[in-house]
């Protein structure tokens, strides 16, 4: 008989490792429920609400849009730059995400929401690239990388608590500048709590920019050009798939579904990814993910319908997520360690120049049109023809690792 010794350090150390990765899959889960689920992706719900209130018009939405890209443009350039420690900024980005919401349901200015949709880009920018450094590696360091998926589906789980909520608004007739407050005090309050649980996974040292920029390597174009194009071909859906369910169906029992359905489609994603990548390369699944989205985006082209609708939703939703994950990941495969933030940083503010195209180039065609239909075709084609990218020199020759 064979007998089994356990040796009780080892056993502390296993249990310390296990409550140390669930709380940073935690704090990094609910970081990007607040960044993207909140900060980002409350807007998409709402802004049908705000045409239905003539607060605005679909123009305007479209530049409120784009301005928060154009926020989340700059927030990744200069995240990998920032003179503060990584902790204090991720701090600060919460806590100004919760302000920015609560702030357009108090204002009723135009001018200051655009002010506030560029602060909310910038800070959710801050947020995913600190998470997608510090907190995934961390997870990979200490042996959870299936953890990594729990943090990325933070943006589903924000995106599906933001579509149920917004639902519920819709049902019950309230208004959408108390429906921004609502948002508002919620990531607010939990942006403090989240802060509270910030631990040493995050580095508490002011980068040394100086010495950053001494260590830049070649930046890696198929990876980053793949990647921008996802940023033009998910917006127009993520922007406007609220509203074009509402077009269908004026009910907002029926089509306030189109937008949780998305989410739990994203929150479920990352998951199957990481079960995924048991079996398929990295760059293999953000390949087949890459064109599941374009074939999603047709679907409401060729058949308008709630059904297509719901499909485009679930084949957008469902890939998106897995794609910024696979993205964050080839980029740690191949980058240096000592020059990481900026490879990601780049990586980020090429999907978020996608970003700040789409939603200004879809409501111009809208305006010409009445129609999404020729904006989701050219989104399409073009994640098609970028995917090419990830297929070439996918090997491991690719990796800058020294």
């Amino acid at each position: 008989m064979v007998t089994s010794f356990y040796i009780p350090g080892t056993i502390q150390n296993h249990m310390a490792t296990q409550t140390s990765s669930l709380k940073i899959a935690f704090v990094g889960l609910s970081s990007l429920v607040i960044a993207m689920g909140i900060g980002r992706f409350v807007f998409t719900p709402l802004l049908p609400l705000m045409l239905n209130d003539g607060l605005v018009n679909i123009s305007q939405g479209g530049w409120l849009a784009s301005v928060h890209f154009l926020g989340y443009w700059l927030g990744a350039v200069f995240a990998a730059k920032l003179p503060f420690t990584p902790q204090s900024a991720l701090r600060l980005s919460l806590i100004g995400i919760g302000l920015c919401t609560l702030g357009m349901g108090l204002m009723n200015q135009y001018e200051a929401w655009l002010a506030l949709r560029f602060l909310a880009g910038i800070f959710s920018a801050f947020t995913l690239v600190l998470i997608s450094n510090f907190y995934i590696r961390h997870l990979a360091t200490i042996g959870a990388p299936a953890k990594q998926g729990w943090v990325f589906s933070g943006v589903g789980a924000g995106i599906l608590i933001t579509g149920f909520g917004t639902l519920a608004i819709m049902i019950s007739g309230v208004d959408s500048s108390t429906s921004w407050q609502i948002f508002g005090v919620a990531s607010l309050l939990s942006a403090i709590l989240v802060s509270i649980n910030i631990g040493p996974e995050i580095s508490d040292i002011p980068p040394n920019n100086v010495q950053q920029r001494s260590k830049r390597t070649p930046l890696i174009w198929n990876i980053i050009i793949p990647y921008g194009a996802l940023g033009v071909g998910y917006v127009i859906p993520a922007t406007y798939l609220p509203l074009m369910a509402r077009d269908i169906i004026p009910d907002p029992v029926l089509f306030g579904w189109a937008w949780p359905i998305f989410g739990f489609a994203a929150f479920l994603s990352t998951f199957f990814a990481v079960r995924l990548e048991r079996r398929y390369s990295i760059r293999e699944i953000w390949f087949a993910s890459q064109v599941i989205l374009a074939a999603g985006l047709l679907f409401p082209v060729i058949f308008p319908h709630i059904t297509t609708i719901i499909i485009s939703g679930i084949c957008v939703g469902g890939t998106f997520m897995i794609i910024t994950m696979m993205g964050m990941k080839e980029t740690h495969r191949l980058a240096p360690s000592q020059d990481i933030m900026h490879h990601l940083a780049v990586m980020t503010a090429a999907f978020a120049s996608g970003q700040i195209i789409g939603p200004v180039f879809a409501s111009t065609i809208f305006a010409l049109t009445q129609s999404f239909s020729a904006s989701l075709v050219f989104a399409s084609v073009l994640l098609i023809i970028t995917a090419v990218a990830l297929l070439k020199n996918s090997a491991d020759q690719d990796t800058l690792q020294p």
